[in-house]
């Protein structure tokens, strides 16, 4: 049995076909009657047996769900209408509505089997009542079954091409919706990870150099007030930095220091603050005229500047640091050289010696998203040099700043 989920059209074709079937066993009877047929009563009692039978099926749960029950309720009602039309040749036309029922309900090829067998009787009851045989005679029953055929099988294939795009759309929606959360989960990663990132190159250094300038005060007390007092300054002045930086960052906005200035001016600004709060000479140098770059590349570069300063202070124990800004006709580098105690580049660990695990992997990571590299040059006893380099803008390209 064809399971076929019903929708209104197919339920509206099922009551069409059921009021088909009644109206043709109705209009045998009202034929028998008005041509005054001697067994108009047999006919009438066939045709309401014909009618019960096949209004049962519908009614009886065990025909709708059973393909076997649905195949002995069209047995007996064939039989049925083998009788309505060995009384009255107007029960031919029966054979039509009962081409769809045995085509819907049977299996294929036993329904194909079944219409054509059905056919075959239309068309020998209806020559036995005319009393010859005729082309013409065969032309009507047979002619009806290959419609129903044609209907019914069109009408199961584009069935199944329905369901089948159903199902596809079904799976294209849930793949949509998976990559949708995929997409949003790794969006999700990048934006913690560029957190980070920010965080531990504003926050963390913040916080760390005010750590050291109290930690100074601290020593200064109580033999040198007046230079403790310097210190708390500086430290008071750090953290309103950090406050702006904080601000700033939740506005999602550049940062202050590159706020309505250029990444030359942020660089030569960040040599000053470092060199007025810690014991670092840090002095700033630009060579070759400045390109545009993208309110991204210029943020990278100031922050990994920030970083490779803040690790000077804290690690190096230099005293003097340059930072040099490079421009050439197609890449942009920010250098970071010292003069203390250096390191093994080839045994770098896999934290930083703060224990925070965002110092050097993080300047390469945010340089590597934007196409750049991170170069470190140091020996053990000699210093360490520190190179940011990213790609500039091509010629005739304007500066987008947000």
């Amino acid at each position: 049995m064809n399971a076929v989920v019903l929708t209104p059209t197919t339920r509206m074709l099922a009551w069409c076909l059921h009021l088909l079937v009644i109206a043709l066993l109705a209009l045998t009877v009202i034929r028998a009657v008005a041509d005054d047929n001697p067994r108009v009563a047999l006919i009438a009692v066939a045709a309401a047996i014909c009618a019960a039978v096949y209004v049962s099926g519908p009614a009886l749960p065990a025909v709708r769900r059973s393909s076997r029950n649905a195949l002995v309720w069209l047995t007996v009602l064939g039989a049925a209408w083998v009788v309505v039309l060995a009384l009255s040749a107007d029960g031919v036309w029966l054979a039509f509505p009962l081409y769809f029922l045995l085509l819907h309900l049977a299996p294929r090829r036993t329904g194909l089997v079944a219409v054509v067998l059905t056919a075959i009787v239309a068309i020998v009851g209806f020559a036995a009542h005319q009393g010859s045989f005729s082309v013409a005679i065969a032309i009507g029953p047979a002619l009806g079954a290959a419609v129903a055929v044609a209907v019914v099988w069109g009408y199961q294939a584009l069935y199944r091409e329905s369901e089948q795009r159903r199902r596809l759309i079904g799976e294209l929606t849930a793949t949509r919706s998976d990559l949708a959360a995929a997409q949003h989960a790794a969006g999700v990663a990048a934006e913690r990870e560029r957190l980070a990132r920010e965080i531990h190159d504003t926050l963390a250094q913040g916080l760390s150099s005010i750590q050291l300038l109290l930690r100074a005060a601290e020593r200064s007390l109580p033999a040198n007030p007046q230079n403790a007092s310097e210190y708390v300054d500086q430290a008071r002045r750090a953290a309103a930095d950090n406050l702006a930086e904080v601000r700033q960052f939740v506005a999602a906005l550049a940062p202050p220091s590159l706020d309505g200035a250029t990444l030359a001016g942020a660089l030569e600004r960040l040599c000053a603050t470092t060199s007025a709060r810690h014991h670092l000479d840090a002095r700033f140098r630009q060579e070759g005229d400045a390109v545009p770059l993208p309110t991204a590349s210029e943020v990278a570069l100031l922050r990994v500047a920030q970083s490779a300063l803040a690790n000077v202070v804290r690690h190096a124990g230099a005293s003097m640091a340059d930072l040099t800004l490079s421009f050439s006709h197609d890449h942009v580098v920010v250098g970071i050289a010292d003069d203390g105690r250096g390191f093994d580049p080839n045994e770098l660990p896999d934290r930083t010696p703060d224990g925070g695990g965002f110092g050097l992997p993080a300047m390469r990571s945010r340089l590597e998203e934007l196409g750049g590299s991170l170069t470190i040059k140091s020996v053990p006893g000699d210093g360490t040099t520190v190179l940011a380099a990213l790609p500039a803008l091509p010629a005739g390209t304007t500066r987008a700043r947000s």
